[in-house]
């Protein structure tokens, strides 16, 4: 008798525990154990990144979703709370108008998306575009 796959371990917060691995395959594997509504907001937002940079590149580190540029440079990267998901702009200090939630990384700014709320598409379009022409985060 096969074994069926199991399901990814939640983590703390609901984060989902995914090899990490570079490509679309883990994001979509790490989009697909999102909790709940978070699913589909990792969706819409994978969705976005994608129009928004084509050829984009993408990797799942530290149980995180990460987007670049340039091989094993990163632009930003999603991550699942128990009440959001965070987007971290890694230099997102320097994004025009400044994304809303502050960092202790002096560089770093985030966007946190709670159920039922609507994510202002237009805007985290024009930060994915500029974050995307920024030097990136080496990791």
């Amino acid at each position: 008798m096969a074994e069926q796959a199991s399901e990814p371990e939640l983590l703390s917060g609901g984060n989902p525990q995914i090899a990490k691995g570079h490509g679309d395959a883990p994001v979509q594997a790490y989009i697909a154990a999102m909790p709940g509504w978070k699913s589909a907001v990792g969706r819409r937002l994978d969705t976005l990144i994608e129009a928004a940079v084509p050829g984009v590149r993408k990797a799942v580190k530290w149980n995180s979703p990460f987007y670049g540029v340039e091989e094993k440079t990163w632009f930003l990267a999603v991550h699942c709370y128990a009440k959001y998901v965070k987007v971290a702009f890694f230099r997102g200090a320097a994004l025009d108008p400044l994304p809303p939630v502050g960092s202790k990384q002096k560089d770093a700014r985030y966007v946190h998306i709670h159920e039922d709320e609507a994510i202002d598409e237009a805007r985290f379009t024009d930060w994915v575009k500029q974050a995307s022409q920024l030097p990136g985060e080496r990791m």
